[in-house]
């Protein structure tokens, strides 16, 4: 596992997401539901929305561009079965967030 350090806990408001570049063209989708910290791919398989600018509502966060909802803690989609995005271990140590890209 390589947990790299991508946010402070308190950049990321209750129930949103935000986007950080992991690696040089590599994004992911930070996301805080309930105190929890969450982390999917950013491309939405379907059209390649960016999931980290999406609603977070239920558990889940809603594609921008066209409304497919993917679970935060399994990235599948809940619209289709065909369709599921990357997600990634999270870990919070002090306020460091660290995800294992």
């Amino acid at each position: 596992m390589a947990f790299i350090k991508v946010a402070q806990s308190d950049e990321i408001a209750e129930n949103s997401g935000r986007i950080f570049e992991v690696s040089p063209g590599r994004f992911v989708a930070l996301f805080n539901h309930g105190g929890s910290f969450y982390a999917l791919d950013n491309e939405c398989p379907h059209e390649g929305g960016p999931l980290g600018e999406g609603d977070v509502q239920r558990g889940c966060v809603s594609c921008p561009w066209h409304g497919y909802r993917f679970d935060l803690a399994t990235g599948a989609c809940v619209n289709s079965a065909r369709l599921k995005v990357a997600k990634f271990a999270v870990r919070v140590e002090g306020g460091d967030i660290l995800v294992d890209v």
